[in-house]
C-alpha cells in the first residue's frame, strides 16, 4: 500500500488508530470512499493523511489544501458543522472548482474533527449518486460521533500524528479471505461465451479468463498486473481511462464500446465495489464509441489523471492572490504533479531576474542566483526569456554542454526552464528541478509549456496585487500612531492586524494621549467599510478626538463633539468608538461608548469579564445625542482590554460566546508582559492566523505611580 510502510507507525500508534477509525466509519455509514485531513500548523494547510476506497493517484489534487480553499472540508472546519453535498449539480453550484476536477455523480459529506482545545482537521465521506439527497438525523449522529471519536484519539495521543507526503491507504474491509471455491468459480467463468476481467482499485488486471484474452488479442500472462490502457494500445485514450475513473469514484456500473483494430467493436461493462472492478467483455455489433480513422494509430494523450490535475491547477492559479500564494501553490501542487523537487521563481526587474520565491534550495545557492542579468550565461533563464521557448535538460551533461557552471551551482540533476511571457512581454522565469536525471516526455513538455502561460498571468496579477496591497497598508499605518506615550502608573500595548486578503484600507483605529502627569486618554474605534474614504474619515475622527480630549472635554463631550463633526463632513459612513479617560491619581477610569463593542476588565482578586458600559448611538446618526459615562475603579494591577469587532465576530461563531471565552482567557493568562498577553489574546480567537476583518487591540494596565502611591 502506498505510504503504509513508511508512515504506518507501530502497533497502537495514533496513525493505526486513526486508520481503523476511518475504515470503521466508511463501513458503518455505507460510504464508498473516505478521507482524513489533518491541519499542518506550519503552513497552515490541510494534509490528506489517510485514504479509504480510492487509489492514491486519484487524490493528487487534494493531498494538500490551503485552509482557505473553496472545498467542502475547509467550510466544515471553519463553520464547525457538517457540510452535505447531495450530488453533482449541487457540487457544481457551490464548489465549481472542485466539481471541475471531480465530474462524476456522487454524494459527499464533510465533518470537522473538533477536539477539546483545537480543531484537528476534517473527515470526508463519499457515496454513489443513488444515495438519498439529504443526511438523515441518524446518519448525522453517526458521522458526528465518528468525527468526535477521531478527535478524541488525537486529543489523547502522546505524540502528534504523522503527516506523510502521500496519504496512507486504509483497506475498507480487511476481513476478506480467498474463497474456498476459487477454482470452481474460475471454471464457471471459462465456460461462459463472454470474457471476464478483474481490476483492483489501482486499475491493474488481477484476473482474466481465456475468452477475455482472446477477445482482447493478448495472452493472459501479458495482461495480468498491467492496466488495460497501458497493455492494449487501442485503449490508450483518456476517454476510456475516464470510464474507469467514473466507476471508481461513483461506484456505479459503467458501460462503453471500443474498437479493437481493425474492425471488432467490444463492449466493456464495469461493476465496481470497495475492492475493485469486475469487467464483462462482449463482442458488439455497434459502432465503436471512439474509433480512430482507418490507418491511423492510437492517439498519444496524457493520462487522464494528469488532465484532471491540470484542470485543478489551472483553476487554482486563477485564485492565487499574492506572490507568496503563487509560490506556495507551485511548490505544493505543481511540483508533485510532475515529480519535481525544486523550484525557483524569478521576476524581471530592471533587466535582471529577481528571485521572488524558491523551494528545495539552500539559501546560499539563492544568493548566488539572485539578480542575475538577463543576458547571463550562467543559466539558461535569460535565453529562454529572450526566445520565449522552454528548455528541458534531462541530465547534468545536457545542461553543462551549453552552460558549464550551472549544474555545479544547484546540485540538481534535471531542469525545466519555463519562460513567463504575456503578450510578448517577459515577466519572469519558472524553473522546476529534479534531484535525479529525468527524461521529459512529449506530453510533459506540452503540458508544462501550456502551464507556463497560466503561471505568467498569475504572477503578473500577484505582483500588481502585492504592490497595491503594500501601498494601501502603508497609508493605513501612516494614519495610526507611530508610537504610544509612556506615562507613570500606566502600561500600554497595542496591536493592529489588517485583514488576511484584500487591497482596501480598513477603518480600525486606536490612540493613547498623555493629558498631564497623572491623566491620559485612550480611544479605539472602527469606521464602517474598507475603502480609501473609510481611511480618510478615520484620520479625521482620530484628529477630532485628539483635539477635544487635549482641550479638557469630558468623555461624553468628546464623543458628542466628534459626532457633530461627522454631520458637518456629511459622510454617509458610520463610526463606532470607545473613549476612556484615565485618572491615575484618583485611580478611576471614565468610559463613553458610541456603539462600540464593550471592553474587558480584569481586576486583582476578581475574575475577568465584560465591562458593562452604557452605549450611545454610533457616530454619524444623530447630532443631538448625549453619550452617557461609566466610571470604574482603576487600582494598580487592573487591566482594560479595548478591541474592535474583528477580534470576536468571526464567521461561523457566536460573538457573545467568543467574547466570554476571550475574557476567561484574559483571566488565566499571565498579564505581566502586555506584549505577550496581546499576542495570546489574538491567537486565542484566530488560532490559524486567518481573519476576514481588521483587528485592533489596545491593552491598558494600571501600575504604581513613580512615587510609590497605590
Amino acid at each position: 500500500m502506498p505510504g503504509s510502510k513508511e508512515h504506518s507507525g507501530g502497533s497502537g500508534s495514533p496513525d493505526d488508530a486513526l486508520g481503523i477509525a476511518l475504515a470503521d466509519t466508511v463501513r458503518g455509514t455505507g460510504a464508498s470512499i473516505g478521507g482524513l485531513y489533518l491541519i499542518e500548523e506550519a503552513e497552515p494547510v490541510l494534509r490528506l493523511v489517510a485514504l479509504c476506497g480510492l487509489p492514491v493517484a486519484f487524490s493528487a489534487p487534494w493531498q494538500r489544501l490551503p485552509l482557505t480553499a473553496p472545498v467542502p472540508v475547509t467550510d466544515a472546519i471553519h463553520d464547525d458543522a457538517l457540510v452535505s453535498i447531495a450530488g453533482q449539480d449541487e457540487m457544481a453550484r457551490r464548489y465549481p472548482r472542485a466539481a471541475a476536477v471531480l465530474p462524476y455523480p456522487f454524494a459527499l459529506v464533510a465533518a470537522p474533527l473538533t477536539g477539546v482545545r483545537r480543531s484537528w482537521g476534517g473527515l470526508v465521506l463519499m457515496w454513489p449518486a443513488g444515495r438519498p439527497p439529504r443526511v438523515t438525523p441518524r446518519e448525522h449522529g453517526h458521522i458526528t460521533s465518528s468525527a468526535r471519536r477521531m478527535a478524541r484519539l488525537l486529543d489523547d495521543a502522546t505524540r502528534p500524528p504523522s503527516l506523510p507526503d502521500l496519504p496512507r491507504v486504509v483497506p475498507v474491509d480487511a476481513t476478506r479471505h480467498p474463497a474456498q471455491t476459487g477454482l470452481a468459480a474460475a471454471d464457471y467463468l471459462e465456460r461462459l461465451p463472454e470474457g471476464a476481467l478483474a481490476l483492483d482499485l489501482e486499475g491493474r488486471i488481477t484476473f482474466a479468463t481465456a475468452t477475455a484474452a482472446r477477445l482482447l488479442g493478448r495472452g493472459a500472462d501479458r495482461l495480468l498486473g498491467t492496466r488495460p490502457w497501458h497493455s492494449l494500445p487501442w485503449l490508450d485514450d483518456p476517454v476510456f481511462e475516464d470510464h474507469y475513473r467514473t466507476a471508481i469514484v461513483s461506484r456505479a456500473p459503467v458501460s462503453f464500446t471500443a474498437l479493437r483494430p481493425p474492425d471488432q467493436p467490444l463492449t466493456f461493462q464495469l461493476y465496481p465495489d470497495t475492492s475493485g472492478i469486475s469487467v464483462r467483455v462482449l463482442p458488439s455489433a455497434e459502432h465503436a464509441e471512439h474509433a480512430p480513422p482507418t490507418g491511423a494509430g492510437p492517439p498519444v494523450a496524457a493520462p487522464t489523471g494528469r488532465l484532471y490535475q491540470l484542470v485543478h491547477l489551472a483553476a487554482a492559479l486563477t485564485e492565487s492572490v499574492t506572490v507568496r500564494d503563487l509560490v506556495a501553490l507551485i511548490a505544493h501542487q505543481i511540483l508533485p504533479a510532475f515529480a519535481a523537487q525544486g523550484l525557483v521563481l524569478s521576476s524581471v526587474d530592471a533587466g535582471r531576474l529577481k528571485i521572488i520565491g524558491h523551494h528545495g534550495y539552500p539559501a546560499d545557492v539563492m544568493e548566488r542566483l539572485d539578480a542575475l542579468s538577463l543576458d547571463t550565461d550562467l543559466t539558461p533563464a535569460g535565453q529562454v526569456l529572450a526566445s520565449g521557448t522552454p528548455a528541458f535538460f534531462a541530465g547534468p551533461g545536457e545542461l553543462a554542454a551549453s552552460y558549464p557552471g550551472a549544474p555545479q551551482i544547484s546540485g540538481k540533476q534535471a531542469w525545466a526552464f519555463l519562460p513567463l511571457v504575456i503578450s510578448g512581454r517577459p515577466v519572469g522565469c519558472c524553473i522546476l528541478s529534479y534531484t535525479r536525471p529525468h527524461t521529459f516526455t512529449a506530453d510533459e513538455r506540452a503540458v508544462l509549456t501550456s502551464l507556463s502561460g497560466l503561471i505568467a498571468q498569475a504572477l503578473d496579477r500577484a505582483r500588481l496585487y502585492d504592490t497595491k496591497h503594500r501601498l494601501v497598508h502603508e497609508l493605513q499605518r501612516a494614519l495610526l500612531p507611530r508610537a504610544l506615550p509612556r506615562l507613570p502608573g500606566l502600561d500600554v500595548a497595542a496591536r493592529y492586524l489588517p485583514a488576511g486578503h484584500g487591497t482596501e484600507v480598513g477603518g480600525d483605529f486606536f490612540d493613547v494621549l498623555r493629558l498631564n502627569d497623572t491623566s491620559a486618554a485612550a480611544v479605539i474605534g472602527d469606521v464602517e467599510g474598507h475603502s480609501v474614504a473609510a481611511a480618510a474619515l478615520m484620520g479625521q475622527v482620530r484628529t477630532a478626538i485628539h483635539a477635544h480630549a487635549t482641550a479638557g472635554a469630558a468623555p461624553g463631550q468628546v464623543l458628542a463633539r466628534t459626532n457633530r463633526l461627522l454631520a458637518d463632513l456629511d459622510s454617509e459612513l458610520l463610526v463606532s468608538c470607545l473613549f476612556v479617560h484615565l485618572d491615575l491619581g484618583r485611580h478611576q477610569a471614565s468610559l463613553a461608548s458610541a456603539g462600540h463593542v464593550p471592553p474587558l476588565l480584569r481586576q486583582a482578586r476578581h475574575p475577568a469579564g465584560v465591562l458593562d458600559v452604557e452605549p450611545g448611538p454610533l457616530l454619524g446618526i444623530d447630532t443631538g445625542t448625549d453619550y452617557p459615562v461609566t466610571t470604574v475603579p482603576l487600582l494598580p494591577g487592573t487591566t482594560l482590554a479595548l478591541y474592535t469587532d474583528g477580534l470576536v465576530e468571526l464567521p461561523g461563531t457566536d460573538a457573545t460566546r467568543t467574547t466570554t471565552d476571550l475574557a476567561a482567557h484574559l483571566d488565566t493568562a499571565d498579564g505581566h508582559d502586555l506584549e505577550r498577553l496581546i499576542d495570546r489574546l489574538v491567537r486565542h480567537t484566530t488560532p490559524t492566523g486567518q481573519h476576514t476583518d481588521d483587528i485592533a487591540v489596545l491593552l491598558l494596565r494600571a501600575s504604581r505611580l513613580g512615587d510609590g502611591r497605590a
